[in-house]
């Protein structure tokens, strides 16, 4: 350890100050602009974006730390990257996120920033080509769950079948239970929207055959979301 202090210090080390910063600031700019295109993306909470932009700088820094042995630098920041999983599971997108932000790190580290930059803006131009085309987004702009009320009388069993062949393109029962000592039939559906449908025709309608019970209709909301 003393002697690799004294070495930095007379200027001995492998690797110069300027060729050790050029990587770190690069890495820095890089990740930054990263965890914005991602922001523009994905909703994701102030410590995850935060943890990509400094991400890249971590694994240069490792990469450099180990004299550019690819296979001992990815196996210690991947370990450090996983860490953040321990808890709380990780949806697809900041998995790859997170991969990504290594990736980025990696190139750096070996001196390899022009790539790290052309690398960065491929993933930025094919994030806004997916937003562009709204890929992923039909299952939450389209996909509704319905909670309906009706009374006990009623068999339920198709009871709602014109009106998802009038408004809806699929339609699932997920559950159904008694309530309010078995006075009340309670049931769950997911239900997919045709393009053109008025939720508000199709609650309208349920209502003339639930008799005005409780009814609500939510957003599904897609498994990428992180909460803000």
């Amino acid at each position: 350890m003393l002697e690799n202090i004294y070495n930095t210090l007379m200027g001995n080390t492998l690797i110069s100050i300027t060729d050790f910063l050029l990587p770190v600031i690069a890495s820095i700019l890089l990740g930054l602009l990263f965890a914005l295109v991602y922001k523009c993306r994905y909703q994701a909470s102030k410590s995850f974006v935060g943890t990509l932009a400094l991400l890249p700088t971590v694994v240069c820094v490792v990469i450099m730390a180990v004299n550019g042995n690819i296979g001992a630098g990815v196996a210690v920041a991947g370990a450090f990257s996983l860490v953040r999983f321990r808890s709380a599971p990780g949806t697809a997108s900041e998995i790859g996120a997170l991969f990504i932000a290594m990736t980025m790190g990696l190139l750096t580290g070996m001196s390899f920033i022009i790539y790290a930059a052309l690398f960065i803006l491929i993933v930025g131009i094919v994030f806004f080509f997916y937003s562009a085309i709204g890929l992923g987004e039909e299952k939450s702009v389209l996909t509704r769950n319905l909670r309906v009320t009706i009374p006990e009388d009623l068999d339920y069993a198709g009871l709602f079948d014109d009106v998802f062949a009038k408004h809806t393109t699929s339609h699932k029962l997920l559950s159904s239970k008694t309530a309010g000592m078995g006075s009340v039939f309670k049931l769950s559906y997911e239900i997919k929207l045709k393009p053109d449908a008025s939720e508000k025709a199709l609650m309208d309608d349920i209502r003339v055959k639930n008799g005005n019970l409780d009814l609500s209709l939510s957003v599904i909301m897609p498994k990428e979301a992180v909460e803000l």
